[in-house]
């Protein structure tokens, strides 16, 4: 877990939960427990415990927030997340990622190798040598506009959308993935 400095240029997130009697597991008394909420990044979807005040008691799942408008911020892993985020997290990638067609749409259209026999799309669930290959020809002729253009030019790619979403959600739930496309972490950065 690293704490963020508050300041700079804003972080927004997406609200996944919000505890405003603190942890359920939290054995204090009621007047010893801090609000908290968990909200999800939507540059690097990082995952975040933020602490609450009272200036922040309307906020509630769903709603998009910045993150240096508050005192403690914390990234924490997948593991540690309650259930109610857990379960707000596919909504709220989904969310992200049709907020941001161009952004993600932009990945097939720019997506590399990352070895001789490996591409970035190749970690994309469902996409494998031929259907690579069919992404790789049709983004020569003319640079994907649309995730409907993505499904109309290229047959057998039911549902590009649903296919980064499934691969956020990976990336976000299991720390032992060698390759990461969209969930970043302390130690890719460079």
């Amino acid at each position: 877990m690293t704490e963020s400095e508050s300041g700079g240029d804003s972080m927004m997130a997406a609200v996944l939960d919000v505890l405003p009697h603190g942890r359920p597991g939290d054995d204090r008394p009621q007047h010893q427990k801090e609000p908290l909420a968990y909200a999800l990044d939507v540059e690097e979807f990082y995952i975040y415990e933020l602490q609450l005040d009272d200036k922040d008691v309307d906020i509630a799942f769903g709603d998009r927030v910045d993150l240096t408008e508050f005192g403690r911020v914390t990234e924490v892993e997948f593991e540690d997340i309650p259930s109610g985020a857990r379960s707000e997290l596919d909504y709220a990638v989904e969310e992200i990622v049709e907020a941001n067609e161009q952004r993600f749409v932009d990945f097939y259209n720019d997506a590399q190798p990352i070895t001789l026999r490996l591409h970035q799309l190749n970690l994309l669930p469902g996409i494998g040598k031929k259907l690579r290959n069919t992404l790789l020809d049709e983004r020569k002729r003319k640079p994907f506009e649309s995730f409907e253009d993505l499904e109309e030019r290229v047959s057998g790619l039911h549902s590009p959308k649903e296919t980064l979403v499934e691969r956020i959600l990976e990336e976000l739930q299991d720390d032992d993935l060698k390759y990461r496309l969209f969930v970043r972490r302390e130690e890719q950065s460079s």
